[in-house]
Parts: structure tokens; sequence; C-alpha cells
């Protein structure tokens, strides 16, 4: 069995789906499905007894919801610091545990308008962060859009 320690679990052992292989740059795992685990991975976080952990609920937000803390503290109505300050800390209120365990489980299970209503959030949060480049040319002005971490105030 191996460790699955992909966004700081420490709790998630893989049974199979991997190998190991030899790199120049020495043993590396090659997952078979990352998809299919991450589901996989987030459904039982999702069903487990206990509090989700900060570290759980981060997975469950990023690579199950493929949603930034803003996206998910709308959903929450809460702002992206306390969403922040949760997975930091680990203090994750009870109410917030139970919906982001709802949300997830609905949209992992195709829930038509919980899956529309995150993936709007998510483009409306990655459009936020774009930066529109005009330029005149012999054709007259032209624009680009690129992608950028952070926009200046």
């Amino acid at each position: 069995m191996m460790q699955y320690k992909d966004g700081g679990l420490r709790n998630v052992w893989l049974a199979n789906g991997y190998e190991v292989r030899q790199t120049r740059f020495g043993e590396a795992v090659a997952i078979h499905d990352q998809e299919g685990l991450t589901k996989a991975v987030c459904l039982a976080l999702t069903r487990k007894h206990s509090h989700l952990t900060g570290v759980e609920f981060r997975f469950v937000r990023s690579a199950g919801m493929l949603a930034s803390q803003a996206a998910l503290g709308h959903h929450l109505g809460v702002d992206a610091q306390s969403v922040a300050r949760w997975e930091k800390s680990g203090k994750v209120p009870r109410w917030a545990d139970k919906l982001v365990r709802l949300l997830y489980a609905a949209h992992a299970d195709g829930n038509v308008p919980i899956r529309r209503a995150m993936e709007r959030t998510n483009q409306v949060e990655r459009l936020a962060n774009q930066k529109i480049i005009i330029q005149e040319s012999n054709k007259g002005w032209e624009s680009t859009i690129e992608d950028c971490d952070e926009l200046p105030a």
C-alpha cells in the first residue's frame, strides 16, 4: 500500500491503481485514473463520520469542486478570507463542513442545477482574473485576453 499525500492528506492509502516507475530522477508514482481517484477520495471524505480537517476541506474544495476560496465562499455566504482561515487553522465550522459535503455530493452525483451554479461561479472567478490587452495595429485596434494571478489595484 502507498500513502496518498496529495494536497497534504495524511489519512488516505492506495491499495492499488498506481505504478512505481524508475526515472532518471529516482522513483516516481503514476496514478492510473487521477480524476477517478480524486472523486473517490472526495466522496470518502464527505462520508466520513468525523469533522473535516482544514486539509480535507481544502482538498474537497480545490481538487473535488475545482473552486477557489472566493468561489466557495460565495456559495457559503462568506468571504474568501474565512475559507482560507478555516483551511489553515483546521477549525471548519460545523455548518460549513456539512454544506461543503452536500455541495460536493450533489456536484459529483451530477445534480445539474448545483453543477451549473458551481461552474458559473468558477467561471466568473476565472474571468475576474484576466487582463485585457488592447493593441493598435495596421488593421486597427485588436484585443487579447491573458490570465493573470492578480490585477493591479
